[in-house]
């Protein structure tokens, strides 16, 4: 993957072509789309100031954009540590990179269970794993991105690779698989049906939120089938009554959706990790600093408590 971009293009446009790359690599090793943002911009300033044209325009920022992710990575591990609940990366709604030849590959690296794996590994490992195995950098231009040796990278690359292996799945549903399960899940749970739900739910299915301690959620989330399947058809029901729609959509990747609240505004993302002809898990993202990026953010508490007056007279 060498090469520049010139063909007597300007600084801007060669920048702008190559964007959607540089972005993808920034979140896949922050798991944060602000943050991925602020490292691209920094990338664009970076090479205003650089006083000569590199020979590889695509090298030149695919490095300076890995170098800034990881200096910014290793001073938001400590915030991380520190978070609130359950920690879980920004939702992406679209991934601006395009890779037909690697759409599948792509795609999976760029799910919650994914990223998830990635916030396992060092950062340097992590910068390596996204640019050779996601990428399929050469060792060379990893070795220049990450300031190691090449030999180094190879260490690298080999130890991510066997934290990575190891805690995946044996098993991945393919696409159509998913969208078939995904869309009977919603509608199961718009019919407030335990039963259809529970078909659906692994035995050991995970609902879990992400809330930061600035949404409400479940502090350890809940575990099993039947648990799971009764809090959704219970909760769910109530949410429309105080007109919050769920939207199915892809998000990171997988089946998804956007929970909004009657104006309009992000309450919420879900998404679905399906194995085996089964859902193993659904996330939630509450947090609203992590949702400003969709749009108009929700104010949580004020739809929790609302859900809570209009139950009362029934309870």
């Amino acid at each position: 993957m060498t090469g520049g971009t010139t063909r007597g293009m300007t600084r801007a446009e060669e920048f702008e072509e190559l964007r959607p790359l540089l972005f993808a690599i920034a979140y896949r090793i922050l798991g944060s789309v602000s943050e991925a943002e602020d490292a691209v911009q920094e990338t664009w300033l970076r090479y205003q100031a650089s006083p000569t044209t590199p020979v590889s325009v695509k090298a030149f920022l695919s490095a300076a954009v890995t170098r800034i992710s990881v200096d910014v990575l290793r001073s938001a591990r400590h915030r991380r540590e520190t978070y609130v609940g359950q920690w879980f990366p920004e939702p992406l709604l679209t991934d601006p990179y395009e890779d037909p030849a690697r759409s599948v590959e792509l795609a999976d690296s760029v799910s919650t269970a994914a990223l998830l794996l990635l916030e396992r590994l060092s950062p340097l490992e992590r910068a390596v794993f996204v640019l050779r195995e996601v990428f399929g950098f050469g060792f060379p231009e990893v070795a220049s991105a990450v300031g190691r040796s090449q030999a180094a990278c190879r260490q690298l690359a080999a130890r991510a690779r066997r934290h990575m292996n190891a805690g995946r799945p044996r098993f991945e549903a393919d696409r159509r698989e998913r969208e078939r399960l995904a869309a009977r899940f919603f509608d199961a749970l718009r019919e407030g049906d335990v039963d259809g739900l529970r078909e659906l739910l692994a035995a050991d299915v995970r609902l879990v939120g992400d809330g930061g301690g600035k949404a409400p959620q479940f502090a350890h989330g809940v575990v099993g089938a039947d648990r799971v399947a009764r809090v959704l058809a219970s909760n769910v029901p109530w949410l429309t009554r105080v007109d919050v729609t769920v939207e199915p959509h892809d998000v990171n990747g997988q089946p998804g959706a956007i929970l909004r609240d009657r104006e309009g505004r992000v309450l919420a993302t879900w998404d679905l990790e399906v194995l085996g002809g089964r859902i193993q898990a659904i996330r939630s993202v509450l947090n609203p600093d992590k949702l400003g990026h969709l749009g108009p953010v929700a104010d949580a508490w004020a739809v929790a408590r609302e859900v809570k007056r209009v139950r009362r007279p029934a309870e």
